[in-house]
């Protein structure tokens, strides 16, 4: 009886906490929330109120974190407990405290550049005192993941491929993008529209198929178009998890490709007051960028605040020079308040992306092969040298916002965990294309998302950990530009699942079911007295699950098998568009008969350290029934359906589906012969392969297929050098894209793609005073050393007009780029 009260008086809480801060609620929730505050919980022996201000239970956890080789303490190492949001940092001495621990089962992580992460599985119920060694990192393969899943766990416990990328790997990275920072994960690609828009491709699949999470709400935004990309502020995340493969169980419809999960607001150490200002600038298209945040810990109440501002200019390579309105700028602002105590924790988070893009169109003059302003307009001219130098935005252009708010609730209760999470997103899209009125949206997106979530995970069981949850989205799309390429709809669905994982000495199994219902009720309109969408109303529903196996036989080896079945509705444009798509050339029709997506998908992988090399092979195979994709109509009088629009003829093309399967491998390489451990040789590959079970116009290759690609770094490492310096690195890589020969020819969709070799370098590290504290971080590095000029698979640029004065066709890839990070820390605690 006591979860019952404990559930009526969170519902409390949040319907209170809802109606304030948001006064267009859809009404989807209200009854359950209005239902929730009529119950009365004055009944029994229970006072919830009361037993989450008590406090009761303050178990700590505390000891010293030192060199396994020297026992030297390691002043500055971290110690987090993920499901909790609880962490502490080591002192001079090394040691550590952490306090108000929940009672029950934790997963606890122990870190500190240069050394290899610490994962355990510890029970707490008294206080505790444990020491830990770290070692010298020779290659990072542990830490704690919390994607996939339903709690905290060791990378090396989970089945499914999971790669983890912390904050000081990103500081390292060059890149105008998140997603671009996260290409370098094998698997991972990036569908490119220019440096500012990217959207991620997981083993070849994008678009609706990759989840974005993000503060644990999946982002929501209109990721069915190619123009713009993810709306998270890349200085302000602090870690990333990459899972490849279906995630349905989890994260229901559309995770049929894999799921990205950003992390930005980890409270920091009881009893600190910290901040950071970050500065990156980048000579290709002179990004400058500046993020500064703030954040404090007292007596378990903490927050953290961030600000962003990003401003670029157009990018340039040595065939096209600088490309015309490729630049863009940024205005981000975010942060969270909360409370953390030994009852659990309740956060408010809330963020503002604010991204302003030029839109690439390509076209050229014939005569000289320079680029046009405002083609196909009373405006159009050649553009000149003030024009390419320029940071102001030309037509056509578009504004991205996303507004979000969450309520993100974790309550112990006893030895179990009732988690509980609401959020409210608002994304919306303006694009502008009319030069002659700048300021005429043509189009504007206003998309409204109501996110909800409900897990309890249950007493820990014989070594069985135990989870059942609700979750889905209540959703509303508003159309309010000149013109409409979807219709105006309401979105609302839920799925329940069930998740076990039980550890055994050795092994750890662990999987589910699940099942989700989806209502789309699409709206019409009338263009004067022509009807452009109809009305109508589509119920998706459907199972998913997965089950796998993780086995250490020992302690340098780990072998992971899974399968896993996941579905995607069709969204709605592929399921009732009707208009231009900008910057493809074609007209696309919906298809309002579409089925869901359903993929079963096998994987497998080994993953070997040893003293001098380590390695590690991941292989999948996923079969989809009814893959999505558009593909050209045929006019009744025979060849190509054409469209006018606006004076110009494009092609038409319609969705349709059909049966295909994918199948791939990663495997990793790294050469550390000791005892020379700090010297890595680092090498990567990564290919996947599409097709299609039978052929379209002579082809049966997907689309969008990304190229199979190789890496290798040569890089040094010094956790010490000098009085002075810590953490110092200096690397060289190459990256080879070998040429795409397996395109979706068919309907002229793709062509084939050369292969290109990029050349880069960096070094840097910390610069530390008297007391081995950080005062200074310095990231030095250089892309694409030599000019290459490349266009990559997956760029969108690559199919604009050709240049008739030099007969290329397409605008290629950012040439050489220089890039410098400083990173400064600031330490405003009285300790």
């Amino acid at each position: 009886m006591q979860l019952r009260y404990i559930f009526i008086y969170i519902c409390n809480v949040v319907s209170k906490n809802i109606k304030m801060k948001f006064s267009t609620i859809p009404f989807l929730l209200l009854p359950f929330l209005a239902s929730a505050q009529s119950m009365s919980i004055e009944n029994e022996d229970v006072n919830i109120s009361a037993a989450i201000k008590s406090d009761e239970l303050k178990i700590s956890l505390s000891g010293t974190i030192s060199d396994a080789k020297t026992g030297e303490p390691l002043a500055g190492a971290s110690i987090y407990l993920t499901d909790d949001k609880i962490g502490a940092i080591a002192n001079e001495k090394g040691k550590y405290i952490l306090t108000n621990i929940p009672d029950g089962h934790h997963v606890i992580e122990i870190s500190h550049a240069g050394y290899a992460t610490i994962v355990e599985h510890i029970e707490l119920n008294v206080n505790t005192e444990k020491d830990f060694k770290l070692s010298s990192v020779v290659v990072e393969n542990q830490g704690v993941i919390i994607t996939g899943v339903s709690g905290a766990t060791s990378i090396r416990k989970t089945p499914v491929p999971v790669t983890s990328i912390r904050k000081n790997a990103l500081l390292q990275s060059t890149s105008s993008n998140i997603i671009e920072a996260l290409t370098q994960v094998p698997g991972v690609s990036q569908l490119s529209t220019g440096p500012a828009i990217s959207k991620p491709f997981i083993r070849g699949l994008g678009y609706n198929r990759v989840v974005i999470i993000n503060e644990g709400v999946r982002q929501e935004g209109q990721q069915w178009g190619d123009e713009h990309g993810v709306e998270i502020d890349e200085l302000s995340v602090g870690r990333v998890e990459v899972l490849k493969g279906p995630a349905s169980l989890i994260y229901g419809s559309d995770a049929i490709a894999g799921v990205i999960n950003f992390i930005t607001n980890t409270p920091v150490a009881e009893g600190t007051f910290k901040g950071n200002i970050l500065s990156n600038y980048q000579s290709n298209n002179g990004l400058l960028a500046l993020n500064a945040n703030l954040a404090a810990n007292n007596n378990g109440f903490n927050w953290n605040v961030y600000g962003t501002y990003k401003s670029a200019g157009d990018y340039k390579n040595k065939y096209d020079g600088k490309v015309l309105n490729s630049r863009f700028n940024e205005r981000n602002f975010g942060g969270y308040v909360g409370i953390n105590k030994s009852w659990g924790y309740s956060h408010f988070i809330f963020s503002r992306f604010d991204q302003r893009l030029g839109l690439v169109e390509g076209d050229r003059d014939d005569a000289t092969g320079n680029f046009i302003l405002f083609a196909g307009t009373p405006l159009e001219r050649i553009a000149t040298n003030a024009d390419l130098d320029a940071r102001d935005l030309f037509v056509p252009q578009q504004r991205v916002q996303h507004n979000k708010f969450i309520l993100d609730n974790n309550f112990a209760i006893k030895k179990s965990r009732l988690k509980i999470n609401i959020g409210y997103q608002n994304n919306q899209r303006q694009e502008f294309g009319n030069p002659e009125d700048p300021a005429e949206k043509e189009l504007f997106f206003d998309l409204r998302t109501i996110n909800y979530a409900v897990q309890w995970q249950l007493p820990e069981l014989k070594e069985w950990h135990t989870t059942i949850g609700v979750n889905g989205m209540g959703q509303k799309n508003l159309n309010k530009g000149e013109e409409a390429l979807i219709p105006e709809y309401n979105l609302f669905d839920m799925g329940v699942f069930v998740y076990a994982q039980r550890l055994f000495n050795k092994a750890t199994v662990s999987g589910g079911f699940r099942y989700d219902s989806r209502n789309v009720n699409s709206k019409e309109l009338f263009e004067g007295a022509d009807l452009k969408f109809e009305k109508f109303n589509r119920t998706f529903s459907n199972f998913s699950g997965s089950v796998g196996v993780s086995y250490e036989p020992t302690n340098t080896v780990t072998l992971k098998a899974n399968i896993a079945r996941g579905f995607r509705a069709p969204t709605l444009a592929e399921l009732a568009s009707n208009g231009a798509h900008e910057g493809s050339n074609r007209y696309e029709y919906g298809t309002q008969n579409l089925k869901s997506e359903t993929s079963l998908q096998f994987d497998a992988g080994i993953d070997v350290d040893y003293e001098h090399f380590s390695f590690g092979v991941s292989a999948f195979y996923n079969n989809i029934n009814n893959f999505i994709f558009y593909r050209k109509l045929e006019s009744n009088f025979g060849g190509d359906s054409l469209v006018n629009v606006d004076g110009e003829d494009l092609t038409a093309f319609r969705f349709n589906q059909l049966d295909a399967s994918l199948h791939g491998i990663e495997a990793s390489l790294d050469i550390h012969p000791h005892p020379l451990d700090w010297l890595h040789f680092e090498n990567t590959v990564s290919f996947v392969r599409g097709k299609f079970n039978q052929k379209l116009d002579g082809s049966d290759n997907l689309p969008l297929i990304p190229a199979a690609r190789l890496t290798s770094e040569l890089r040094a490492n010094f956790n010490t050098a000098g009085k002075s310096f810590r953490n110092v690195y200096i690397k060289a890589s190459t990256d080879k894209t070998f040429k795409q020969n397996n395109a979706f020819t068919g309907f002229d969709t793709e062509t084939a793609t050369d292969g290109y070799t990029l050349l880069n370098a960096g070094f840097g590290g910390d610069i530390t005073n008297s007391k081995k504290k950080t005062v200074l971080s310095l990231h030095f590095s250089i892309t694409n050393i030599t000019d290459a000029a490349y266009q990559n698979h997956l760029s969108r640029l690559k199919y604009a007009a050709e240049n008739m004065n030099t007969g290329r066709l397409g605008v290629f890839n950012t040439g050489r780029n220089f890039s410098v990070k400083a990173n400064i820390p600031l330490d405003f605690s009285n300790k």
